[in-house]
């Protein structure tokens, strides 16, 4: 009785610990990411004279480059002059160019965050009097272009090698010590050392065009790759490399000992020393990313980097282990086909995994996730609902493995003769036909006999396999010769020659036959089994969405949190009391100007809604609410804003506000120069085709 409750009670433990964990926190959040505070000269602000340097101070210490922050003029030239640098802990300054013109100057950075990650974005400010510029204030986002689609497949094969790697050779050590001689799995773990040694050779040539240039024509630059050698994550990806070569001699140790004969003593030290030594490699692999992204920045990151690698080594375990399984179930040969104990011993090797995920992810959760309303509001928290999903799926499947492990047959039943002559026939034809043409070969002539002699010599290996089917014995080997009697005497005609030569022959197609036949019993019995069938869907089916769930904590990974997110959202409020929430269309700024629009095309009809406060000359806040004509608020692509004093001749002044939740921007300090009925203009780009430009006046002063 107790051993069938205390399966179920797993079951019910590992289904409340994976929906708990995933709710709270999910697999591997991203730390945050480095957000511009503040500038001097502040954005859109006017200024009587040029500055003599421009500062920017960030949330967190970021890495700068010899061309991170930019400052444009109105024709778009650069004005700035040597090297940025850091004035203070989080405050960066660039000198500017003197004697410069009245006008509007776009000052651009790209930076990488102390967790990695590239920041770009881009502002303006006019000095004297706000003028046209032909500088677009906006930045391309790090993650676009080729080489963001380039670094992100590298980052995705990079852990996707781990997992196969790491979790392949735990399965062979814990849970399958045969699966060490078997040509598939082998092929798998090395596969996965492969395409983790790639991967990161891709990712540390990429890196220097990915945080800086963006350019295709930069990842063989050996200047960008001496400065990337020198960041944390170059030293991660350069330690990692090392790594991978100690992992290479422990995969050639562990496939290599299946070629010789052991006493048990000695295998026991050989596994004890394997796993030592595996556990140890690949701890400091998961600890090269836990070093350099997300787990070194925040609270306690001397706690965060070891729960990271725990965290990583249980995803490896839990999905690498799976993806051997199924290599097992599907390509092992029939004599070594996995059995029911290793399966069950990965059945618990998953558990554990499973239930280490949701530990990590409780408190990565409490380190980084924020609020419960984060899940609805931010694009992390509903990438993060996905997951869920697939995790709550995989258990659900897992489940069902277990109970196809539970029912699953050893090899072993009974043969009936019919089907054996039927897998001889079979036999036969995969080697080659009959003995017969053989004989006709050697002898020359006798073909008809041959053919006769063949059919013989196939009863004689059937009546052979029906009397031991897995081995061969003295009176096996002793048949060949007494059903080749009258070949021999035929033989004796041509000479001794010709007779030892169609003997051999013969000897050796019969041998090739019954070892043939051995084998596709023992592939039939084991493919007969309904439950070792069932076993192969539900793993399969689990993997498929392993699959999918990497992806999406890769995409996790290089997300904005929810935390962060909202955390923003409150600073503006903070600074802005009289501006509406998100939640509600009309503003209660000084002025409030609400804009239908459609843009032709699907999910392209909405309201844009522009709270302008104080909306007098001098410095405003602005917030701009996007709404679908339901009221609910949503994300579009792209949104433009500008300002034009027609009478004045005055702009169009652009105005490039800041996200912070979903349907909700914002810019302050926005300069409006003098008063007077200003036309305000705002293009709402709802796909890659469908755009619309739609004004109103408003009275300023």
């Amino acid at each position: 009785m107790t051993q069938t409750i205390a399966p179920r009670v797993r079951i019910l433990v590992l289904l409340f610990l994976a929906v708990t964990g995933a709710l709270l926190a999910g697999a591997a959040p991203a730390s945050a990411h480095a957000a511009l505070t503040g500038s001097d000269p502040r954005q859109g602000t006017v200024v009587d004279k040029a500055p003599a340097q421009v500062s920017l101070t960030f949330s967190e210490p970021v890495a700068v480059s010899d061309d991170a922050l930019r400052v444009l003029d109105p024709k778009g030239e650069r004005v700035d002059k040597g090297d940025p640098a850091g004035a203070s802990g989080t405050t960066y300054t660039v000198q500017l160019l003197g004697g410069l013109p009245d006008g509007t100057y776009t000052v651009t950075y790209q930076v990488v965050s102390a967790d990695s990650h590239p920041v770009a974005g881009a502002f303006t400010f006019s000095v004297g009097a706000p003028s046209e510029t032909s500088v677009e204030a906006s930045a391309q986002s790090p993650d676009d272009g080729l080489i963001g689609s380039l670094y992100g497949t590298g980052r995705y094969l990079s852990y996707a090698g781990f997992a196969v790697m790491v979790g392949g050779a735990a399965f062979v050590l814990a849970c399958w010590r045969p699966g060490s001689g078997v040509r598939a799995v082998q092929r798998l773990v090395v596969s996965g050392w492969l395409t983790l040694t790639a991967s990161t050779l891709a990712l540390l040539l990429l890196r220097g065009s990915y945080t800086s240039s963006g350019k295709i024509g930069d990842v063989f630059d050996l200047t960008l790759l001496s400065e990337v050698l020198q960041t944390k994550t170059g030293a991660a990806l350069v330690s990692r490399l090392l790594l991978l070569a100690a992992a290479a001699l422990f995969i050639a140790v562990l496939f290599g000992s299946a070629q010789y004969q052991r006493n048990d003593e000695e295998k026991r030290d050989l596994s004890f020393g394997l796993a030592i030594g595996g556990t140890v490699v690949a701890a400091g692999l998961a600890a090269s990313w836990a070093m350099s992204e997300h787990a070194s920045q925040g609270i306690q990151p001397g706690l965060a980097m070891p729960v990271d690698v725990v965290h990583l080594l249980a995803v490896a375990a839990w999905l690498g282990g799976l993806t051997a399984l199924l290599v097992a179930l599907y390509r092992a040969p029939a004599d070594t086909a996995v059995d029911t104990a290793a399966v069950q011993r990965f059945s618990r090797l998953a558990f554990g995994s499973v239930v280490a995920l949701v530990v990590t992810g409780i408190y990565q959760s409490w380190r980084q996730l924020g609020s419960w309303s984060a899940f609805t509001d931010t694009r992390y928290g509903q990438l993060l609902l996905v997951k869920i999903g697939l995790v709550v799926a995989m258990v659900g499947i897992a489940y069902a493995s277990r109970r196809w492990t539970a029912r699953l047959a050893e090899p072993g039943a009974p043969v009936t003769l019919r089907e054996e002559q039927k897998e001889t026939a079979a036999a036969m034809s995969a080697t080659g036909g009959g003995a017969g043409q053989e004989s006709a070969g050697a002898t020359g002539t006798g073909k008809a006999g041959a053919g006769t002699e063949t059919a013989a010599a196939a009863s004689a290996s059937v009546s052979a396999a029906s009397a031991d089917t897995d081995t061969d014995t003295d009176t096996e080997r002793e048949k060949p010769a007494a059903v080749t009697g009258p070949a021999e005497v035929r033989s004796e005609e041509s000479g001794a020659g010709a007779k030892a030569g169609g003997d051999s022959a013969r000897a050796a197609q019969l041998a090739r036959q019954r070892a043939a036949v051995a084998t596709a019993r023992q592939k039939r019995l084991r493919d007969a089994d309904p439950n070792r069938f069932g076993l192969r869907r539900s793993v399969l089916a689990e993997a498929g969405v392993a699959v999918v769930l990497l992806a999406i904590t890769t995409v996790l990974t290089q997300t904005e949190p929810g935390r962060t997110e909202q955390e923003a959202e409150r600073a503006a409020s903070s600074s802005a009391p009289s501006s509406p929430s998100a939640s509600s269309a009309q503003g209660t700024g000084a002025v409030t100007l609400n804009m239908p629009f459609d843009t032709g095309g699907k999910n392209g009809k909405g309201v844009v809604t522009i709270d302008l406060d104080p909306a007098r000359v001098g410095g405003n806040d602005m917030h701009v609410y996007v709404e679908r004509t339901d009221g609910k608020a949503f994300d579009v692509p792209e949104l433009k804003i500008a300002l034009t004093l027609s009478t004045k001749d005055i702009g169009p002044l652009p105005v490039v506000p800041d996200r912070l939740a979903t349907g909700h921007l914002s810019a302050s300090g926005v300069q409006i120069p003098m008063a007077g009925d200003w036309t305000v203009e705002v293009t709402v780009r709802t796909s890659d085709i469908d755009q619309v430009t739609v004004s109103k006046n408003a009275q300023i002063g």
